[in-house]
């Protein structure tokens, strides 16, 4: 297939492209590399160094596929400046989906969050519940949804709402609760827990791919949200996992700021044949084995919020 990839330059999307090369199919990346470039030069991978809100520049011309993934990721980072997270994640979205209409694309997968739920009593948050996003951040996911199922008639759409991701890719973060645990853990051989009740659902990186990827396979799936995530665990309940993995004491400090508690249920995207295979633990200890053997550098990009300052994005 012919596959366009908005932020294929991303902690998601450079496993998922190098994936998608290794099974043959022409891959597009459009991406602003504020974070920078870890793909390498390949046959059938086209990058363009593009921001999306330069939609009339993106070349979605005899795509068959849209794989969105670009956007001012998580609460921190849209906070720095509300306005450029309105025009990345929605207004950039919508004119995306508009163009690939008319360029007669045939399934628009899109990276949407499972924390557009919000806090819910629930024990089984499922697709079905309704959303109260209390973020910025959730709020652009959540529009962005209603402005891409309008075109649900005229597109396949599919919108994938991952838990929190874990795990090791070349383009690396450490501000993610799995990965920045474990790295404080390796690092200081302590680990500080803020509040620690709070739970996330997680997803490995390899498992997200493979969602993405199981789409691609199955594009006849009816068009919806779909929730990716397969361990609801209390933050001090990771931080444990990680002690178990990586000898290394936990520091608990009172939080009233963040009271984020978001739970997922994923059994409809279970119901389509899909099988998740990895775990956190599994996350863990590949950091931790990366780390030792010195396969990544610790860049400033890794922390999303302070490489954003720095840059002074806007």
């Amino acid at each position: 297939m012919n596959i366009l990839i908005t932020g294929g330059c991303g902690y998601i999307g450079t496993v998922l492209v190098q994936d998608l090369l290794n099974l043959g199919h022409k891959i597009t990346v459009i991406d602003s590399q504020w974070f920078g470039n870890f793909l390498k030069k390949k046959k059938n991978l086209k990058i363009f160094k593009l921001d999306i809100r330069n939609y009339n520049r993106i070349p979605l011309k005899n795509k068959d596929v849209v794989i969105h993934l670009a956007n001012i990721a998580n609460d921190p980072s849209v906070e720095l400046n509300h306005n450029l997270s309105w025009e990345v994640n929605v207004l950039a979205t919508q004119k995306l989906i508009e163009n690939a209409v008319k360029n007669k694309v045939k399934q628009f997968i899109f990276a949407s969050s499972g924390s557009v739920y919000g806090l819910k009593k629930e024990k089984k948050v499922t697709e079905n519940l309704s959303l109260v996003p209390l973020s910025t951040y959730n709020k652009t996911k959540m529009i962005a949804e209603r402005v891409l199922m309008s075109y649900q008639n005229k597109i396949k759409i599919h919108i994938i709402r991952p838990a929190t991701v874990c795990g090791y890719s070349p383009r690396m973060r450490l501000d993610v609760s799995v990965n920045m645990l474990t790295y404080q853990a390796l690092k200081h051989k302590s680990m500080t827990v803020l509040g620690g009740q709070q739970v996330r659902p997680n997803i490995h990186i390899n498992d997200l791919v493979n969602v993405y990827k199981h789409f691609l396979k199955n594009p006849n799936l009816p068009s919806g949200f779909y929730n990716a995530g397969f361990e609801n665990l209390k933050i001090i309940d990771i931080a444990k996992k990680v002690a178990k993995l990586i000898p290394s004491k936990i520091l608990v400090k009172k939080n009233n700021l963040d009271q984020r508690s978001y739970r997922q249920n994923s059994d409809k995207l279970l119901l389509t044949g899909f099988k998740n295979l990895y775990s956190v633990k599994d996350a863990i200890k590949e950091i931790k084995k990366r780390y030792e053997n010195k396969n990544f550098k610790v860049l400033q990009s890794c922390f999303t919020v302070k490489w954003m300052k720095k840059l002074n994005i806007n």
